[in-house]
């Protein structure tokens, strides 16, 4: 017979991320190691830390970015190769190249690829979802421009409506507010959380620990292994700072 409780954890959805003892390396040095994290599905999370602690390494390891990688990931309750079409991801700024001769448009229409493939044409809800992506986040103006011609700022708002395009159930940023004003990274803000309470799962590597804490649901503290990890006030505090930072950051002093 099912009980209550058995049908409570029936209804939960997957975690966004799950990772079991996850090592990865590059050349021979470990950057991550053991490191074990259960992100819940549909909340904003930040993963924060120092320099060299693993942020980028941790999402990239999730998404087969690395190439040495040991220990489990799944991702909505899957393995990557199950659920890559809603899976969408943000890399670097400067991992992008910003002088290949493309549109802001033709940017945000590769987020519909995953389903449509690269030589079909799109169809018109594929164009009503491109136009509704770039509207959602402020660059309908910019379609026809060329992306290496935009600023930082609206580089970034065109790269998260190529991953809103996409229609992902999971989006993971690497650093999404690099080089980009505090107008800018508030507006971004606003759509992620959008995303969040409409049952999406949103994932970022982030710098800005007072932001994590006003803005975030949940977050992951790493300095090569995990060093605390759930709700932000409970994640961020003088100690477990202290431990990663080896100093308490004075953004957190009230």
């Amino acid at each position: 017979m099912t009980t209550s409780t058995d049908s409570r954890t029936a209804a939960q959805p997957p975690s966004a991320l799950s990772l079991r003892e996850v090592s990865a390396s590059y050349g021979g040095r470990t950057v991550l190691d053991g490191v074990s994290v259960e992100i819940p599905a549909a909340t904003l999370c930040a993963v924060v830390g120092p320099n060299g602690a693993g942020k980028s390494t941790m999402v990239k390891a999730a998404l087969g970015l690395v190439p040495s990688v040991r220990g489990h990931v799944e991702l909505l309750g899957e393995p990557l190769r199950r659920v890559r079409r809603r899976v969408a991801y943000v890399p670097q700024q400067d991992s992008v190249a910003q002088d290949f001769p493309i549109t802001a448009i033709q940017v945000v229409e590769m987020g519909r690829y995953p389903h449509r493939g690269w030589l079909r044409r799109l169809t018109r809800h594929d164009d009503e979802l491109v136009a509704a992506a770039m509207d959602q986040v402020g660059v309908a103006d910019l379609a026809e421009h060329p992306i290496d011609e935009l600023s930082g700022g609206q580089r970034q708002r065109v790269f998260l409506a190529r991953a809103l395009a996409q229609g992902a159930d999971l989006v993971i940023l690497d650093e999404p507010f690099t080089a980009v004003d505090a107008r800018t990274e508030s507006a971004l803000l606003e759509v992620l959380t959008t995303l969040c309470q409409n049952g999406r799962s949103v994932i970022a590597v982030h710098h800005d620990l007072r932001a994590v804490l006003d803005r975030f649901d949940h977050a992951v503290l790493l300095a090569g292994t995990v060093l605390a990890e759930g709700a932000p006030g409970d994640v961020l505090t003088p100690e477990h700072l202290e431990r990663a930072y080896g100093m308490t950051p004075l953004v957190l002093n009230r």
